[in-house]
C-alpha cells in the first residue's frame, strides 16, 4: 500500500468486500513491478491516494460471482488492463484503446464509486487500479481483465505478461505490424524494450537495433534477438542507427517518453517509416516537424500493445513455453518485505523486471 504521495509501499492488512456478480477473487502468486505503480506513488499520474497498487498480477481464482462464465476455482490466471466492453474500441477487438481505460484503470474505485477494499479500521482505500490492485495476497478482478492460461506455465513469472512484456511485443505486431525482412531500432532496453526485441525476432526481422545506456542491458538485449546495439551515451545516436541501416529504420518504438529519444527516433527513421511511443515520462514533446512531414512519418501512441490481451497473453506464452520468447530472462524476484528495494532496484536500473511473490513460494 502507497498512502501519500513519494511515500514508501507498506504492508498492512486490509479487508476485502463481497464480490459482484462479475467479479473474481484471486489467490496472488505474484505481481511485477511496473514504472506505472512507482509513477503513482510520485504523484506523476492521475490516480488518487492511499491505494493499494499492483497491475501485472498472476495467481489462481479463488471464487467467481455469479454471473462469471469462462472460469473455475482453481483455474490458472493472468490479471490485465480493465476495460468497459461496450465502446466501439471494445466491440471491434481493441479493447486496449478502450475510451474508458483511464478511468477504470486509474479512477481507484469501481465506476459508480464502491470500493472492493477497506482499511482495517474501516477507512476506505482507493483500489480498482488497473480493475485488481494486485499488490497483494488476494485480489477482486473483474472477468473482463482476466486472462486463463495453460496449467503447465510458470505461474510466477507470468504476471508481467498482463502489461510491460506485453506492451512491448504487441507494439511490434499490433501496432508498426513489423514483418519479415525489416528494420526495427528499439530505444531503451528495459522490460518493454526487450519484449520489442524478442517481439521482432519472431516477426522475421532483418535489422533489430536496441537503444540504451546501460551496457549490461545491451548485452541482454544481443542474447534475446537485438542484431546490433547502440549505447545512447556515447556519441550520435541517429548516425549510429544510420550506419547500420543506412536509409534508416522502417519502424521505431520509444519506451523511455523522453524528447531528445523521441526526436532521434524520428530522425532515425526511413522514408514513410513509423515510430510507436508507448510511454509519457513528459507530457509535452517538440519535434522537428519539416522532418515528419517531408519525410512523410508516422507517429503512434500505443497502449498496452494494442488488441487484445485475451489473445496477446497466450500468443507470447506459448512462444516463451516453445524457448521462442525467453522473457523469463529478465525477472527478479522479492518477497513482500523487500518491495522497495524492488523498486529501488529498479529506478536505478540493477534489475528490468522486479516481481514481488505472495505465494507459499515466494523469493
Amino acid at each position: 500500500m502507497v498512502r501519500e504521495r513519494r511515500g514508501p509501499f507498506t504492508l498492512e492488512e486490509v479487508h476485502l468486500g463481497a464480490l459482484r456478480p462479475d467479479e473474481v477473487l484471486v489467490r496472488i502468486e505474484a505481481t511485477g513491478l511496473c514504472h506505472t505503480d512507482i509513477a503513482v506513488r510520485d504523484g506523476e499520474m492521475p490516480s488518487p491516494l492511499p491505494a493499494v497498487l499492483g497491475h501485472e498480477g498472476a495467481g489462481y481464482v479463488a471464487a467467481i460471482g455469479d454471473s462469471v462464465t469462462g472460469l473455475a476455482v482453481g483455474d490458472p490466471v493472468v490479471l490485465t488492463y480493465l476495460s468497459c466492453g461496450e465502446c466501439r474500441e471494445c466491440r471491434t477487438g481493441v479493447p486496449s484503446a478502450c475510451v474508458q481505460l483511464g478511468g477504470l484503470c486509474f479512477g481507484g474505485a469501481r465506476p459508480d464509486g464502491s470500493h472492493a477494499l477497506h482499511g482495517s479500521c474501516g477507512d476506505v482505500l482507493h483500489d480498482r487500479f488497473f480493475g485488481q490492485s494486485s499488490f497483494a495476497t488476494y485480489a477482486i478482478a473483474n472477468q473482463r481483465n482476466i486472462v486463463k492460461v495453460r496449467p503447465d506455465a510458470p505461474i510466477r513469472s507470468l504476471g508481467p505478461l498482463g502489461c510491460g512484456i506485453m506492451t512491448g511485443a504487441g507494439t511490434v505486431w499490433n501496432a508498426l505490424k513489423a514483418g519479415p525482412g525489416s528494420s526495427l531500432a528499439v530505444y531503451g532496453a528495459g522490460a518493454v524494450g526487450l519484449s520489442a526485441v524478442m517481439a521482432a525476432r519472431v516477426a522475421g526481422a532483418s535489422s533489430i537495433i536496441a537503444i540504451d545506456v546501460v551496457a549490461s542491458r545491451l548485452s541482454l538485449a544481443r542474447e534475446l534477438g537485438a542484431t546490433h546495439t547502440v549505447n545512447g551515451g556515447e556519441g550520435d545516436v541517429v548516425s549510429a542507427v544510420r550506419r547500420i541501416v543506412p536509409d534508416g529504420t522502417d519502424f521505431a518504438v520509444d519506451t523511455t517518453g523522453r524528447e531528445a529519444v523521441v526526436q532521434n527516433a524520428l530522425l532515425a527513421l526511413r522514408q514513410c517509416g513509423a515510430l510507436a511511443l508507448v510511454a509519457a515520462a513528459q507530457p509535452e514533446l517538440s519535434l522537428d516537424m519539416f522532418n515528419l512531414l517531408a519525410g512523410c512519418k508516422t507517429i503512434c501512441g500505443v497502449i498496452e500493445g494494442g488488441g487484445a490481451a485475451h489473445l496477446l497473453i497466450p500468443r507470447i506464452l506459448d512462444l516463451h513455453m516453445s524457448g521462442r520468447f525467453p522473457f523469463d530472462r529478465m525477472l527478479r524476484f522479492y518477497t513482500p518485505e523487500q518491495i522497495n528495494d524492488a523498486v529501488r532496484d529498479s529506478v536505478n536500473g540493477n534489475t528490468i523486471k522486479p516481481v514481488i511473490c505472495f505465494g507459499q513460494n515466494a523469493a
